[in-house]
């Protein structure tokens, strides 16, 4: 009886034990509009079950199931795809996951351990899954940050194991997502210096399609770190599923699009593999870099305003701070001034009415003087020909002129000519046995080495030391690696890639720790840096060196579907002078916006327009920098654009309209607005106006609802050939 009651027993727990792990366990991960769903399969690995709008109903998840579909070859493979898809572990498309173990076993098998999920705050939750490889010591930690009212999730990757000798990381993604639909298309963003953030747009068929960097630093030059999929149409501004993603990294990336043999889409986002094959010592963890996307059911633009208010809220230095209007020197002077031609700009950003007067290149150096881009970079003294008394001196006249000081850098840059590539040859990127290729004259150093990152942290920290009353700072990067071989490093010569990146955030780390509330722009040759892993350290970036009014509208329309208006700086400047400058004030206004011009060469009138837009942007710039954004009109669509800001009560808005180059006679269509409320009246007023100049539009003075608004719209176009006009929307109490 004895024995008859254990093996009952025994064969219960068994059976208990046996559908315990074969029962399929669910893992959500939810905003206020996006469900990802995943579920263990009865072979205990995990796989994406779901990624689409959310589900109003928990009890609606067991119907989801890891269901087999067959391929036309006759192979059979999950609808859904693996949640970290790993090379040797039967699927045959590209991995997110390759490694060799120490003994030379290329294949990694993962399955699910367990999840874990925890609230960072009243709207952000963040879950881990864990992973592991039943044959060898390895785990894998998927983290996943859902912010719910901004409905973005950001994921990553942690890899860590315990084999006794090192193992090698041939591809490491931070994420892969799967689509399931009939078509994809893909938006995808290139260009090069002044031709920054051109959009181009295509069908994805099977195969692979990537979107990568190769540049090390400068690396946004050529191919940038964001994409917008269109599922099942191409990508629209205001409807149709849509999700844009992006990596916050500041060096190679690369994303994989590849349609499978069942027509599913897989995307992988992560550093690029190339030259990076990564070693990982026993107990070490390497974590992958940021994957953020934001997925919508109406359209671009819901998602990007996701992203804009995500970065503002939980990214982007000080993103609810203000930021500073400012006049910089560069397009005025170029390298060729002194002490009294910078105090004299310094008394005109005054008058102008801006926060600050920026001091661009051209500064420092004395024995190799940097009068040209030719020489000096790595000597960060003030050169005592121009500036015979210091930056000290330059700080206090800027406070006696009424105006703050900020400067230029480019700490982590050298030039052969100078006296830091003399005495540290050994801190710079440069082959050991060849001649070394130059871009803009100059070379990078080495930021691998803790030596390196502590001089380019003790440029800054000297400067301030120095100068605590220093307001700002231009950290540029004119350089992508052309010679990718470390003296630091040696035999590891396949980490420089991910470990100069690494040494570059350990730097930005200590400075934004030590000097928390210093604002800074990040600028590399233009846009040519432009991603959420520097925009952690930084308030701001520079969009593009081309700053064409006209040029602007088109890198400007881009970047905003991926950044806040706050994080855009743009100048005012003399390109293209074909253009006026009410034209050219009223295209920076929409972002953060800047002076780059000479005054003095301006009439009364547009400099007292400049005066006075100043002034009305500083009074709107809570609307205009913190509002929501609204592409209305696109310029890569006809003739005319039209963008605007709502603020968050939607009490206030700026509408901006830019008529480029009309045709003859041809339709003029109602701009329809959006954001704002409907049951809410609107005065409208035309503003930034020339002076003596009154508004020719009937509207203007007129009050309308703002359902009208939305729905019938205004005629504000006209066929004045590269004329703008501006529009100060006002809830009538």
């Amino acid at each position: 009886m004895k024995r008859n009651l254990f093996l009952f027993l025994a064969g219960l727990f068994c059976w208990h034990y046996l559908w315990a792990e074969n029962t399929p366990e669910w893992i959500r991960i939810s905003t206020s509009e996006t469900d990802l769903i995943y579920q263990t399969a009865p072979d205990g690995r995990l796989y994406q079950t779901y990624l689409g709008t959310k589900l109003l109903h928990e009890s609606d998840l067991k119907h989801f199931s890891t269901e087999r579909k067959a391929g036309s070859d006759g192979t059979v493979g999950y609808r859904h795809g693996e949640a970290y898809l790993t090379a040797g572990g039967g699927d045959f498309f590209e991995p997110a996951l390759s490694i060799t173990h120490s003994d030379g076993n290329m294949s990694t098998v993962l399955t699910f351990v367990s999840s874990e999920v925890k609230r960072i705050d009243d709207n952000a939750t963040e879950t881990l899954i864990h992973l592991k490889d039943e044959q060898y010591p390895l785990q894998v930690t998927l983290h996943y940050v859902a912010y719910n009212k901004e409905n973005v999730i950001k994921t990553w990757t942690e890899i860590r194991h315990q084999e006794k000798k090192p193992v090698y990381l041939n591809q490491y993604a931070s994420s892969v997502i799967y689509f399931e639909s009939p078509k994809y298309f893909l938006n995808e963003f290139s260009g090069d210096w002044a031709k920054e953030m051109q959009m181009s747009s295509q069908e994805l068929r099977p195969g692979i399609k990537i979107l990568e960097t190769k540049l090390g630093t400068r690396a946004a030059m050529y191919m940038y770190p964001f994409f917008e999929l269109g599922l099942n149409q191409p990508v629209s501004e205001n409807q149709g599923e849509v999700v844009l993603g992006t990596i916050a990294w500041t060096g190679n990336y690369r994303f994989t699009f590849e349609v499978d043999k069942v027509k599913n889409l897989r995307v992988i986002s992560g550093i690029s593999p190339y030259a990076s094959r990564y070693e990982l010592k026993p107990d070490e963890t390497f974590t992958t870099p940021e994957f953020i996307f934001s997925r919508s059911d109406n359209g671009s633009g819901a998602a990007s305003r996701g992203i804009q208010a995500w970065a503002l809220n939980y990214q982007l230095k000080d993103g609810k701070g203000d930021r500073l209007t400012l006049l910089n020197n560069w397009e005025n002077t170029g390298t060729r001034f002194d002490e009294n031609i910078l105090c004299g700009l310094m008394k005109e950003s005054a008058d102008l009415g801006v926060d600050m007067f920026l001091l661009d290149d051209g500064w420092f150096g004395n024995e190799y003087p940097r009068n040209n881009d030719k020489a000096g970079l790595g000597d960060w003294e003030a050169m005592k020909s121009k500036l015979p008394h210091g930056v000290p001196f330059l700080v206090e006249e800027a406070k006696k002129a009424g105006v703050k000081f900020g400067i230029w850098i480019e700490p982590e840059m050298v030039n052969p000519k100078s006296n830091l590539a003399l005495k540290h040859p050994e801190w710079i990127i440069r082959y050991p046995n060849r001649e070394p290729i130059y871009y803009r004259n100059q070379l990078v150093l080495d930021l691998s080495n803790p030596e390196v990152q502590d001089f380019v942290f003790g440029v800054v920290d000297k400067l301030l030391t120095e100068n605590p009353d220093l307001a700002y700072f231009k950290w540029d990067c004119n350089s992508p690696i052309t010679n990718a071989y470390s003296p630091y490093l040696k035999e590891k010569q396949e980490h420089l890639y991910v470990d100069y990146v690494r040494g570059l955030y350990n730097v930005l780390e200590r400075i934004k720790a030590k000097y928390p509330h210093v604002p800074m722009m990040l600028c590399s040759g233009g846009g040519a840096r432009c991603d959420y892993g520097a925009l952690n350290y930084f308030t701001e970036f520079w969009a593009s060196d081309n700053t064409d009014s006209i040029e602007r509208l088109y890198i400007q329309w881009g970047f905003s579907k991926f950044f806040p208006m706050k994080a855009i700086c743009a100048h005012v400047t003399s390109w293209n002078r074909k253009a006026s400058v009410k034209f050219r004030v009223d295209v920076a206004m929409m972002c953060k916006m800047g002076f780059d011009i000479g005054l003095k060469g301006m009439s009364g009138d547009e400099l007292t327009f400049c005066k006075q837009a100043v002034a009305t942007y500083k009074e709107l710039k809570p609307v205009i920098l913190d509002g929501d954004f609204y592409r209305l009109v696109s310029p890569y669509e006809g003739n005319h654009t039209a963008v605007m800001s709502v603020d968050k009560l939607k009490s206030q808005s700026v509408l901006y309209t830019y008529n480029i180059h009309p045709r003859f006679s041809e339709d003029l269509y109602p701009i329809r607005l959006q954001g704002l409320d409907p049951d809410k009246q609107y005065r409208i007023e035309e503003i930034n106006l020339m002076p003596g100049k009154e508004s020719t539009y009937k509207e203007n003075g007129q009050v309308y609802s703002g359902d009208y608004l939305m729905k019938v719209g205004l005629r504000l176009f006209t066929t004045e050939d590269l004329s703008s006009h501006i529009f100060l929307l006002t809830e009538k109490k």
